[in-house]
């Protein structure tokens, strides 16, 4: 972390919890943008998915199926 950084969180750790948390909220909302480059990837994975599975490629799996297997 740098300096910069650094002295950034000594002060934001100083605020009351109610700023403490506009200031996440504020930080974690910059993060959420989207990224074009990455939805493009995204859709054509979808688009490839479909395709696969229209041509029998690729199976699918119920709901229950995938809960159970992570409920053991």
């Amino acid at each position: 972390m740098s300096v910069d950084t650094r002295e950034i969180l000594d002060r934001a750790m100083e605020l009351p919890a109610v700023e403490k948390a506009r200031l996440v909220d504020q930080l974690l909302s910059s993060l959420d943008e989207p990224d074009e480059a990455i939805d493009a990837l995204w859709r054509k994975e979808v688009e490839d998915r479909i395709r696969a599975y229209q041509a029998g490629k690729l199976e699918s799996v119920s709901l229950a199926d995938v809960l159970a297997k992570y409920r053991k």
